[in-house]
């Protein structure tokens, strides 16, 4: 949540109105696109740039990981800034980011302009909602609203496609680059149709020192999740030092927060129960689906033989049953507990679907447990950002929703490096057990030998076929696993759910995704 936009401005109107709010949908598309968007394009991008996909997953937790960082500061820069300023300068420094990822060289250059990327996009989603507000009658701030919820819920739609199609048809940059004209053509009519509007500013005291240890702790405990499976993890003092890192970092950070008279992440707010038990709701329930939403496509490129395209169609439906469903979903007058129940009964019905994949599955048997995740997506993010911030006041909303976010998104980069390597591990041990009954004294191995010879392969040939078999059967092994444990834990939510009270009816707008 940002500061509020200029209420003694008068609303826009006609072909001003309608070029500004798609200059501002943009601003929250482009954002929300590029946590997405290569998650398909994954293997493309590690292939080319000669590294392993494991590694390539720093793709996509640096960028998480570097906006969640910034997202507390959010507040600060809007009022600080102003609004529609700080808006203006994340897109345009956003644009030189895309266009720098898209020019990457290596993988530590790409890491390193995806952080780039990341840090400067905090005030994206929060300043285009605050400013669609802004610019609409109040009578019609629903309509803006829709306009701003559409662009959170088509981008993951696309995301997936765009990121497929670039990548089997052209250079994997492009995900990247085609963010530049958009880029530029959304900070020149904001500025333009906006400027003149710009929202009161103060001088405000920053925590420095809390941001510095936030960046610290968070940094160190993503590295190590990043790098444990590949060096041992306990067993390399790197890992080790880490570690230890994260945990002090973590400590003082916690105790500076809690005694700083201006702290960046006000933790008293968890004292509230709704807020508490409603973010953990919300940060392991979005960690689940980004995890699940990142494995699938890496599952299907490297074991199914499924090109980034297709890959990206398998994933599509979930946004397109989530746009669809969103506007009928909003105007249900329940209980948002039992909306957010049925999202993660439903969440739990897609994963242990998931969970029953076979080698031989069809596009449609892959891609109708997504189509149920999207129903799930519609009822979601907002009844749980209405039962964390209940009873919360005005002025506290935007350190609320700067730590909602902050938690939410972190807690998606951290799933998203235990999935892989949970992944991983459980395909060595599968691969492991298969091989030890496909030895050559096996009869069963034996046998699926000679049948390939008689088939026209050499005994070298049909051994390294049947290999080729034991590691597609690991992998679905350890996906299903994986698939399994993420149902349970969906189920798992619902009881933290029902820990909160009954929201009561507010006004009050954040942003949630």
């Amino acid at each position: 949540m940002s500061a509020p936009a200029d209420a003694g401005a008068a609303p826009l109107r006609g072909a001003t109105l309608a070029i500004t709010s798609l200059a501002l949908a943009l601003g929250t598309f482009m954002q929300v696109l590029d946590g997405t968007i290569a998650n398909v394009s994954l293997p493309t991008i590690a292939g080319n740039l000669g590294v392993s996909t494991d590694n390539g997953t720093w793709v996509i937790t640096s960028f998480a990981v570097a906006n969640g960082v910034t997202v507390p500061l959010t507040g600060w820069l809007m009022q600080r800034f102003g609004v529609v300023k700080t808006f203006t300068v994340s897109v345009i420094l956003f644009t030189i980011a895309s266009l720098l990822c898209g020019l990457a060289w290596d993988l530590s250059s790409l890491i390193g302009f995806r952080i780039l990327q990341g840090a400067v996009s905090g005030p994206m989603i929060p300043g285009s909602q605050a400013l669609l507000i802004s610019i609409f009658p109040a009578h019609k701030r629903g309509t803006a609203l829709s306009i701003w919820s559409m662009t959170t819920l088509t981008a993951p739609v696309l995301g997936p496609v765009l990121g497929g199609y670039i990548s089997d048809n052209y250079h994997w940059g492009w995900i990247f680059l085609m963010n530049v004209p958009v880029g530029i053509a959304c900070a020149f009519v904001s500025w333009r149709s906006l400027a003149s509007r710009e929202t009161p500013t103060r001088k405000l005291p920053i925590d420095t020192v809390g941001l510095i240890l936030l960046a610290f702790w968070v940094f160190s405990l993503q590295t190590m999740l990043d790098l444990g499976k590949d060096r041992d993890w306990f067993n390399n003092p790197l890992i080790v030092i880490l570690l230890v890192c994260a945990i002090v970092g973590f400590a003082a950070w916690l105790i500076w927060e809690l005694t700083d008279g201006n702290p960046a992440v006000d933790l008293s707010l968890f004292a509230r129960r709704n807020f508490a038990f409603g973010t953990l709701a919300l940060c392991l329930g979005y960690a689940l689906f980004f995890a699940n939403n990142l494995l699938l496509p890496l599952w299907l490129q490297a074991q199914m033989g499924y090109t980034a395209t297709w890959a990206g169609f398998v994933a599509a439906p979930s946004g397109i049953v989530a746009v669809i469903a969103t506007p009928f979903i909003s105007k249900l007058k329940i209980d948002p507990r039992w909306l957010t129940t049925t999202a993660f009964l439903i969440f739990a019905a897609s994963y242990f679907m998931r969970s029953q994949y076979t080698p031989d599955a069809s596009f449609w048997t892959l891609m109708f447990p997504l189509l149920l995740q999207g129903l799930a997506m519609s009822m979601f993010f907002v009844p749980l950002v209405t039962i964390s911030f209940d009873g919360i006041p005005g002025d506290r909303v935007p350190s609320a929703s700067g730590i909602s976010n902050f938690a939410r998104i972190t807690a998606g980069s951290f799933a998203a490096s235990i999935i892989t390597t949970s992944w991983d591990r459980r395909e060595a041990l599968h691969q492991t057990r298969l091989t030890e009954v496909g030895t050559a004294y096996s009869p069963i191995y034996r046998q699926a030998v000679e049948q390939l010879q008689a088939a026209g392969m050499t005994s070298t040939q049909a051994a390294g076929s049947i290999m080729r078999q034991i590691v597609t059967q690991s992998y679905l092994l350890a996906s299903v696993e994986v698939f399994w444990i993420c149902g349970w834990m969906a189920v798992a939510m619902v009881g933290v759910i029902w820990l909160t009270r009954r929201p009561a009816p507010s006004d009050i707008v954040v942003a949630a995704d």
